[in-house]
């Protein structure tokens, strides 16, 4: 794989974009709230980053497959803790009417 300066930018954008999902990440661990993530959104963005990863090794591309290989380990986080934390949340904030 040879490596040119529209790689290098692929990269950087990959990292920008990659890095935006950090503070979520962190917040959602130590807040323990999802109340407000939506699980269908993840669930799709999830398999839309998958398929952007198997792209990338398709076209050979470093900036495609580390950005999205790294994205991918994140929204995992967040879907796997929207599932975990939203079992709790969903019984302690149930606001339907009785």
């Amino acid at each position: 794989m040879q490596i040119d300066l529209m790689e290098i930018l692929g990269i950087v954008a990959g990292c920008c974009t990659t890095a935006s999902f950090v503070p979520q990440v962190v917040h959602t661990w130590r807040t323990r709230s999802v109340a407000d993530l939506s699980l269908r959104m993840y669930l799709l963005f999830t398999l839309g980053v998958a398929l952007w990863l198997v792209y990338g090794f398709h076209i050979e591309s470093v900036a495609v497959i580390l950005a999205n290989g790294v994205t991918l380990v994140l929204v995992i986080a967040i879907l796997g803790m929207k599932i975990v934390y939203g079992r709790v949340s969903d019984k302690d904030f149930d606001h339907r009417p009785k």
